[in-house]
């Protein structure tokens, strides 16, 4: 979407001629003369920048007491001050109040547009820098080669420009703000910002403060912007937007609905242009019949529903993910890499993961720092904790010591035969298509083995 830049000069021909060059070079510009309607227009929508001269004449404040006031509103918003009687000391006291440049008057139009091309970059650079500080290393990507995580993919590729509003599901740890964050980067609003607010981490008496955040006193002191004044221009995600207090759901619809709010404690209603994404882990039909979530605001979430299925779903992606987690903690470790061996992936692959990734993740970098022995060592099955590998293939918990030596050669082969296939199928979920491409057999000559050797598969992802 287009940069929307506030402009604030005295003067009206200065106003329309800045307002003319910004227009044509695709941003869009709103206007003041004086310091209380400045102030008052960049509370009422934020702006992505400020053009403010520094000499008002008839206004309650100069532009250097605009300046300080924006600053300590929201400093993220970069100002070029303007001045026609500037002085070496006037552009130091602006920079030194936060202003990104300083222009003298008559100023060149190419001059003007650099400026505000760096600005709005330095502001771009300096949101993602923020993000990645309290965020270390989000995912970017939903991983995987797996037909189920490939068709989340691609509606994420044809919802993503459309600006519509999706509800994401999933269980916890599936991956949910992964997508989340994939369609705001490929929307039309990817060099705005994407704000997320995790609902059920907040007490039900915060959650309008954090929404609409706090008007605060007459001249702008406790004045605190809520996440929907913080995402405006980018993406707003609700995340477990099913723990959100039916009473600041109905505000909530209202403000979806007008693209306005009121902060906690005013009484003007604050414009924005936002995109609002929700994700839920929690049956949403289920919670609406039970008077927890209003069909309203439902219908106003879910234009389109998009679901990011759990890892037992997607059993093909787990020896990839692991062997990426392994790579990436190896990195943030300073430790050698280590991989995994073929009974470890049989093992990994044969676990529900209740956790999803994020336990898979968690898995890994502990194996990673606490497992003994050599550094280049595979790490093998008998190496991962009870939990996993108590759901291993019957195969992985073979006895050598068993007496297979007295067993004539085709019981003995069948015996290996039928837990071999047993261990495959599990590994794969029960289908039958991607069990037969990795054991190297034709599907119908499986089906053949499995009757023979009375082998029963589930077949709920057979192909």
């Amino acid at each position: 979407m287009a940069h929307e830049i506030l402009i604030v000069d005295d003067e009206p021909d200065i106003r329309l001629l800045i307002e003319g060059i910004l227009r044509d070079e695709g941003y869009e510009t709103r206007l003041a003369g004086d310091s209380d309607s400045a102030i008052s227009a960049f509370r009422a929508r934020r702006p992505s920048l400020v053009i403010l001269d520094v000499w008002l004449q008839g206004s309650r404040l100069d532009g250097l007491g605009i300046l300080q006031a924006i600053q300590g509103e929201e400093p993220v918003v970069p100002t070029i001050m303007i001045s026609g009687h500037g002085t070496i000391e006037t552009a130091v006291a602006a920079l030194q109040h936060g202003a990104y440049d300083f222009i003298e008057k008559p100023f060149q139009s190419d001059r003007l547009l650099l400026v505000v091309r760096r600005a709005l970059e330095a502001s771009r650079l300096a949101r993602e820098n923020a993000e990645l500080r309290l965020r270390a290393g989000p995912d970017a990507m939903l991983f995987g080669d797996s037909p189920a995580i490939a068709a989340v993919r691609n509606q994420i590729e044809r919802v993503a420009p459309s600006g519509s509003r999706v509800l994401i599901s999933g269980a916890a740890g599936a991956g949910k703000e992964v997508a989340a964050r994939m369609i705001h980067a490929r929307s039309r609003r990817a060099e705005g910002p994407f704000v997320a607010l995790n609902c059920a981490t907040l007490a039900p008496g915060r959650f309008e403060e954090e929404l609409f955040g706090i008007e605060g006193a007459a001249d702008g002191s406790g004045r605190r912007t809520g996440v929907l004044e913080r995402a405006h221009g980018g993406t707003l995600l609700l995340d477990e937007v099913a723990d959100m207090p039916i009473e600041t759901q109905g505000k909530i619809v209202r403000a979806l609905q007008d693209q306005s709010f009121e902060r906690v404690g005013g009484a003007t209603r604050v414009k924005v242009d936002v995109r609002v994404l929700a994700a839920t882990n929690r049956d949403l039909q289920e919670a609406i019949a039970a008077g927890r979530f209003r069909e309203d605001l439902y219908y106003r979430l879910a234009v389109v529903p998009l679901r990011v299925p759990s890892l037992r779903e997607r059993r093909e992606d787990i020896p990839g993910l692991a062997r990426m987690f392994l790579h990436r903690a190896a990195e943030n470790a300073g430790l050698p890499l280590r991989d995994l061996s073929g009974d470890a992936i049989a093992a990994l692959q044969s676990y529900d993961w209740p956790g999803n990734s994020r336990e898979l993740r968690n898995l890994m970098e502990r194996l990673l720092i606490m497992m003994p022995g050599n550094g280049t060592d595979p790490i093998r099955a008998e190496m991962l904790p009870p939990s996993v590998g108590q759901g291993a293939p019957t195969l992985l918990k073979f006895d050598p010591a068993a007496d297979v030596m007295g067993l004539p050669l085709r019981e003995a082969r069948d015996l290996f035969e039928t837990q071999y296939l047993q261990a495959q199928l599990l590994r794969f979920g029960g289908n039958i298509s991607r069990t037969a491409g990795f054991v190297g057999m034709e599907r119908s000559a499986l089906h053949r083995k499995l009757k023979q050797l009375g082998v029963t598969s589930d077949e709920r992802g057979a192909g």
